[in-house]
């Protein structure tokens, strides 16, 4: 019903619709009033898809691969579903993570500043609503539904912070509507109780449980107790996990001298029983997330990085996507590891354009979003290879044409 409307928002047909900095404010009144008047939606929907039904990813943040995967509560999670032993974040810091996860690049992010990504940029939300998918974030102690502000805090350390909501960033999802999707965590055990959940989910812990070690916030065994304590009831919960595929996995890497691999576990009752416990070696990064995302809907594409990325292997087995592998990153002597980024509008280093999107990629019968393709098709393309349907995606040291 409204989602050709908010699908022409996003497009940047109509931009005076979105609503970029309306719910800002941190301080105590001026939160309890956008508190009371604030709108959140419950939206749901039931729309089939291949291999699942719901799709639920949690980000962790700033851990190396070997200390989550070392950690007893992370390995109770494996043992429940596939090991993603080879899954890669694309860049540092944290926010360009969170920022490729749904829109398929991080446009020269390197900074985990205020950021507002240009409203005419599309992401994962966009391909959703045109297929009538119905979406939500979850945000542990945001203060109230669709704020935009920088952080919020009742208790002097650092419970909700924006670089975190990679919803928010994008000015395209600031309308009434899809501000009203962004809720805090509270919110989801209520649609869980009245059955009101929506098909496509993020979930973000505050900075106490997401294991950012890194700011010494916290630690891995904390995001470890924190994530059993939440999941362990989901599991067994019939509604909840009927169909569903969860991802869990972290932003980034503690370490930033190696290469920019990071836990990940899929869970749900989508996985065979058979795969329970077992290790998945194929190459994934955060592009994979929303290209398993459109593979199993059948939803068009971004035109972005999201295009090459590999689906995850049970999924693509059902799909019919190919896995390629990525011995540039995974071989015995890496030339890429994933841990700095390159040119673009949010680089300090050096200042780059919004690469258009490759309007004419297609990837097993999935197609560039027409709304996308009617707003950046007649643009002019200095750099047409910037995007390109292959696995092997830039980093700081192998940046995009143009944009080095």
């Amino acid at each position: 019903m409204k989602a050709a409307l908010i699908i022409c928002v996003a497009a940047g047909l109509a931009a005076a619709q979105v609503s970029p900095n309306k719910y800002t404010a941190t301080q105590s009144k001026s939160v309890a009033a956008a508190r009371a008047t604030a709108p959140t939606s419950h939206s749901t929907s039931n729309i089939q898809g291949t291999a699942f039904d719901r799709y639920v990813v949690v980000f962790c943040e700033n851990t190396d691969y070997s200390k989550a995967a070392g950690d007893p509560n992370f390995a109770w999670l494996a043992s429940k579903g596939i090991t993603l032993s080879n899954y890669f974040g694309v860049t540092h810091p944290s926010q360009p993570n969170y920022v490729a996860s749904i829109g398929g690049d991080n446009f020269g992010m390197e900074n985990d500043n205020f950021n507002q990504i240009a409203f005419n940029v599309s992401t994962v939300i966009d391909l959703l609503e045109d297929k009538g998918i119905s979406w939500g974030s979850y945000q542990e102690d945001m203060p109230y539904s669709g704020f935009e502000g920088f952080g919020y805090s009742t208790t002097g350390a650092n419970d909700y912070v924006r670089k975190h909501h990679p919803e928010v960033i994008y000015n395209a999802n600031t309308t009434p509507q899809r501000l009203s999707n962004m809720k805090n965590l509270t919110m989801f055990y209520q649609e869980l109780k009245n059955k009101q959940l929506p098909q496509y989910l993020t979930i973000t812990p505050n900075m106490t449980n997401d294991g950012k070690s890194s700011c010494h916030d916290t630690s891995v065994t904390v995001a470890g107790q924190f994530l059993r304590s939440f999941f362990e009831p989901l599991l067994s919960d019939t509604y909840f996990m009927q169909d569903t595929l969860i991802l869990v996995t972290f932003d980034e890497t503690h370490s930033y001298s190696t290469v920019n691999r990071v836990f990940g576990v899929l869970l749900g009752d989508a996985v065979p029983s058979n795969l329970a416990g077992t290790e998945d070696n194929n190459y994934y990064n955060h592009y994979s997330d929303i290209a398993t995302v459109e593979a199993n809907w059948k939803l068009h594409t971004l035109g972005r990085w999201d295009v090459g990325a590999n689906v995850f292997s049970f999924i693509a087995d059902q799909t019919g996507d190919t896995l390629r592998s990525n011995d540039a990153i995974t071989g015995s002597n890496p030339t890429r590891f994933q841990r700095s980024s390159f040119a673009g509008p949010f680089s300090s280093q050096k200042s780059a354009p919004y690469p258009a999107p490759n309007t004419g990629l297609a990837r097993n019968g999935r197609t560039v979003l027409p709304a996308i393709q009617e707003l950046w098709g007649g643009y002019s393309c200095n750099y047409c290879d910037y995007y390109t349907d292959s696995v092997v995606i830039p980093d700081g040291d192998n940046p995009p044409p143009g944009y080095d």
